[in-house]
């Protein structure tokens, strides 16, 4: 079976309930599939967050069906870029990987409203690594 020759995404957090979910669901929908996206948590809880699901059926996406997954090192080492999302010393390194630490608030235990400005700040930092990354797959670039 040949490799895959999709630029790969890993996000990452503790519970993999809410914000890896939400950042996972805006890079798949940006990319339209040409990017390989990942999620996982260090400690997963056992569904995704339901005020995350709401947050993301507000703007069009349905991570209903989704369920949170344990980080494991082959899904790490199998990835080209981590993006972790304060699970802190509990993420491993790979030297070789392009890492980036978004600081987020935790939309564990939040109203609709502060998932909804966690949810809009994801989105920025989702386009925002398109640009980056991933120029030729943005709808903006050139």
């Amino acid at each position: 079976m040949p490799e895959s020759t999709k630029p790969s995404v890993l996000f990452v957090c503790v519970h993999n309930a809410g914000r890896s979910q939400m950042a996972a669901a805006y890079l798949s929908h940006m990319s339209a599939g040409q990017v390989e996206v990942r999620s996982a948590g260090t400690q997963p809880a056992r569904e995704v967050n339901p005020v995350v699901v709401e947050a993301l059926n507000e703007v069009g996406m349905d991570v209903s069906a989704e369920q949170p997954k344990v980080l494991e090192t082959a899904t790490v080492e199998e990835s080209d870029v981590v993006i972790t999302m304060g699970c802190g010393d509990e993420c491993p390194h790979f030297p070789g990987k392009k890492y980036y630490d978004w600081q987020l608030d935790d939309p564990a235990g939040k109203g609709i409203e502060d998932v909804r400005s966690i949810r809009d700040e994801i989105k920025g930092r989702v386009q925002n690594l398109m640009i980056e990354l991933f120029p030729a797959l943005h709808p903006d670039a050139g």
